[in-house]
């Protein structure tokens, strides 16, 4: 793993960390037990797909330079798939998603994303 995809790692880490305690304290607030909603899992999947992806990403840099914004676009494909295989079945059993299921799954999703695009726009752009 280079310099660049360990501070990146590093960053992801504190981010969803802090989003973590807060989402957790908000939860806490509104007597929403503890770790429901597959809240853990969601977590530590996105940030594991965020730094796969980002280390693949950037490993592929010289042999892929010209398709590297649709090997991006591949990976959110697979960021979807993984939300439906493992997310969606438990979180519709009950046949809807409530918000407290739907932000378990995209307040990290979403900050993951956010991090991999400006990351990967800094790093892909130096030349």
């Amino acid at each position: 793993m280079n310099s660049e995809s360990r501070e990146f790692s590093a960053r992801v880490l504190v981010f969803l960390s802090a989003a973590f305690a807060i989402h957790m304290l908000v939860n806490t607030l509104m007597s929403v037990p503890a770790f429901q909603h597959q809240i853990l899992a969601s977590y530590a999947i996105n940030t594991a797909l965020a730094v796969g992806i980002f280390w693949g990403l950037t490993s592929l840099k010289k042999k892929y330079n010209n398709q590297i914004g649709f090997l991006f676009l591949a990976s959110s494909i697979v960021k979807f798939l993984v939300f439906f295989l493992i997310f969606y079945g438990p979180y519709k059993a009950d046949g809807e998603i409530v918000l407290l299921e739907f932000t378990s799954f995209f307040i990290p999703y979403t900050i993951c994303l956010v991090l991999e695009t400006f990351f990967l726009s800094k790093h892909l752009n130096k030349t």
